[in-house]
């Protein structure tokens, strides 16, 4: 019996995994979050990217925020109602956690931290739906 591995030419996939395609944007928003001992912190940051389930922030000045904490994301009010800007970011705040984090670099830009909206996944499949029954109401 020949015991040499089998291989299988796999099919190109698409660099790009995103369910849903992100826009550039450069909109002001707010984090906050509890630090380590429980005390509440604010950042002001510039939203860079949105998507329907992730955002990535810069911000303006140095913060220190683990992988994977939980942080509250809020749009400065007068730009939620910017057309970029997916639905779930309109309503105000969003319970988000922390899923990179970009040091600063040398060359000026800032650091930056890439967000996972955590809204329900079902929305999406949902919306669709929602619409086509209000388009024949």
């Amino acid at each position: 019996m020949d015991m040499r591995p089998i291989l299988t030419a796999n099919p190109q996939r698409s660099s790009n995994k995103r369910t849903t395609e992100r826009q550039s944007v450069a909109l002001p928003a707010r984090l906050t979050w509890k630090d380590q001992r429980g005390a509440t912190r604010f950042a002001s940051v510039v939203t860079r990217n949105v998507s329907e389930f992730g955002v990535y922030v810069e911000c303006r000045a140095l913060v220190s925020i683990p992988l994977f904490r939980l942080v509250q994301f809020q749009l400065e009010a007068d730009v939620r109602a910017t057309d970029h800007v997916p639905d779930a970011l309109r309503q105000g705040r969003i319970l988000s956690a922390v899923y990179r984090v970009s040091p600063p670099r040398p060359s000026g830009v800032p650091q930056g931290l890439a967000l996972r909206l955590m809204v329900d996944p079902r929305r999406r499949v949902l919306a669709p739906q929602i619409e086509a029954s209000r388009a024949t109401a």
